[in-house]
């Protein structure tokens, strides 16, 4: 069966606990949706953390949409990537799916310790929402 007006699924990993950081992901959101691209933002679509009795249903449905999704963009700004983008960007490698870095933060060479190596040797990372939007465009997604 073929699938007629399939829109590929961008799933947004990044910081959630600060405002400036949440705005960062819905712009990086936004530039993914104007090129056609269907989103998923944990906070925006799941909600934020703020009892115990959240974490489980965050997790689950997080867990959910990395499945779902098609590829990944990452936040990699800040003095280290933030545990759950890393644990969500590893889980998205291990599916074997498209995984986008961006860092606007510092120079990429200048950042090796704070996103790892790993991380550098396996993600395309942007360090602009210009450079983000062309390796965006470049995806080959069904």
């Amino acid at each position: 069966m073929e699938l007629l007006n399939y829109m590929a699924k961008i799933y947004i990993a990044a910081p959630l606990c600060e405002k400036k950081d949440r705005e960062l992901a819905e712009k990086i959101a936004k530039i993914c949706e104007d090129l056609g691209f269907r989103t998923f933002l944990p906070h925006r679509d799941v909600g934020l953390y703020s009892e115990i009795k959240d974490i489980g249903r965050i997790a689950k449905q997080d867990l959910k949409e990395l499945y779902s999704c098609d590829a990944m963009v990452g936040v990699l700004n800040g003095i280290c990537v933030g545990a759950g983008t890393a644990w969500e960007m590893g889980f998205m490698q291990a599916l074997n799916k498209p995984v986008l870095g961006i860092k606007t933060d510092r120079e990429l060479k200048k950042s090796l310790s704070d996103i790892s190596v790993i991380i550098a040797g396996c993600v395309e990372i942007a360090s602009s929402f210009e450079g983000l939007k062309e390796k965006i465009r470049q995806l080959k997604l069904i």
